[in-house]
């Protein structure tokens, strides 16, 4: 009996001593496993917040990069500083538009007031880059080369605008479009142009260099006089004319093409060398009436741009629509027409201007029939043909809405990249 108690308490022992050894590594077990978790936990922490310093880093480079922005994205360059390039609102372009219904001595007065404010006129570490941004932007890889003006505000690009670039990078994918436009070198623009971009599509925004472009042409005193605050601007928006001349000497300088922005591309531009549209003719001799200058295509130095230029310096005129544009070119082709050292081509409305201004509002309008349904047919197997692109003439088209089933639609639809809020547009 006393030798099984004497057992017990031995197997009480050994027990108690397990148990104490089981807690013992439970403990330690415990305490290593919380030091383990603290581990883990610590880890996971650095590893997020490295990830989140990354963020904020790279949230810092972002908003670096839109103060200094000097970095290349794709092929574009945005070259500036805080200085250089900055956010564009339009809030000054209605302010900066000449009264009406006043003297010739008045408007001069409130342009001669007015002038330090035309940013377009001025000199800057930006503008003095223009020649070696547009050099570098254009090269071997470029298959045509564009040029748009953009002379309003950033804001009032929109998406019809956007679709036009669309149309142009649809039909020519290794083309490459330069915006020449202040308000655009921007981040606001770059924001514009990025779904193009990210795209891998050639296109960027320059501020103009007027005082370059005009140098050793006849519009150079022009210019002079006009800084001057001598001139009358005229009651037409400045803005306005200095778009004709711009795309006038950039097509000198460069060569190229250039395009409104209300332009939908149908075809190829790679074949067309010095040419430009009519707009109508004259039903009975056959023979082109008006021309219009909203697309151009020339070499670089050709004469015929010369003498563009070279009547815009001599007879420009802000008071009268058109006469520094489309009858600027009307005027200067008939008189050269047939002299030696001239080449161009004239094409027929058909090539540009198929629709005119007053009929535009029907490429817009759904078919209600199938009279209509087949007008929509026919007029896009006409186009398919010798057009090179429709002007949707902006200025009465811009606030029709495109509807379904439109020959907009169509030919929209069938040249767009992106392709969203084409209703809308």
């Amino acid at each position: 009996m006393a030798r099984i108690v004497s057992h017990r308490v031995i197997d009480s022992r050994l027990l108690g001593s397990a148990k104490t050894v089981i807690i013992s590594f439970i403990t330690v077990a415990a305490v290593f496993s919380i030091f383990y978790a603290d581990f883990l936990v610590s880890k996971v922490y650095l590893q997020s917040s490295a990830v989140e310093i990354q963020e904020v880093s790279e949230v810092l480079q972002i908003h670096t990069t839109e103060r200094r922005i000097k970095s290349t994205v794709t092929t574009i360059q945005l070259l500036a500083t805080q200085e250089e390039i900055r956010e564009v609102h339009g809030t000054n372009q209605k302010f900066l538009n000449p009264p009406i219904n006043v003297t010739e001595e008045e408007r001069i007065e409130w342009f001669r007031k007015k002038l330090p404010e035309f940013e377009i006129f001025k000199s800057t570490n930006l503008t003095r880059k223009f020649h070696r941004r547009i050099q570098r932007f254009f090269n071997d890889k470029c298959e045509v080369k564009f040029f748009m003006t953009w002379i309003s505000p950033a804001e009032s690009f929109k998406r019809r605008d956007f679709l036009s670039m669309e149309s142009l990078f649809k039909v020519h994918p290794h083309g490459c479009l330069v915006i020449l436009s202040g308000t655009l070198d921007s981040m606001q623009g770059y924001r514009i142009l990025r779904p193009l971009l990210d795209r891998g599509f050639k296109v960027t925004a320059v501020t103009p260099d007027l005082a370059f472009l005009v140098k050793n042409t006849p519009a150079e005193s022009w210019l002079r006089e006009m800084k001057s605050g001598n001139k009358d601007p005229g009651e037409i928006p400045l803005a306005q004319n200095l778009s004709n001349l711009v795309r006038l000497t950039a097509l000198f300088k460069y060569g190229g093409v250039y395009l409104d922005t209300d332009f939908i591309v149908l075809k190829s531009f790679a074949g067309l060398r010095n040419s430009i549209g009519a707009q109508s003719i004259n039903t009975v001799s056959k023979t082109w009436s008006r021309l219009n200058n909203a697309v151009l295509v020339f070499d670089g130095k050709h004469p015929l741009v010369l003498k563009f230029i070279q009547e815009f310096a001599a007879t420009f005129d802000g008071n009268k629509w058109g006469h520094n544009g489309p009858y600027l070119v009307s005027r200067v082709v008939e008189r050269v027409a047939g002299r030696p050292g001239y080449s161009f081509t004239v094409l027929p409305p058909a090539a540009f201007y198929p629709v005119n201004w007053n009929r535009i509002g029907g490429f817009f309008k759904k078919p209600e029939n199938q009279g209509d349904s087949r007008w929509v047919k026919a007029k896009l197997l006409q186009l398919s043909g010798e057009t090179y692109g429709v002007h949707l003439w902006n200025k009465q088209s811009s606030r029709i809405r495109i509807e379904e089933g439109s020959v907009m639609a169509r030919l929209i639809s069938d040249h767009c990249i992106i392709c969203t809020n084409i209703y809308s547009s």
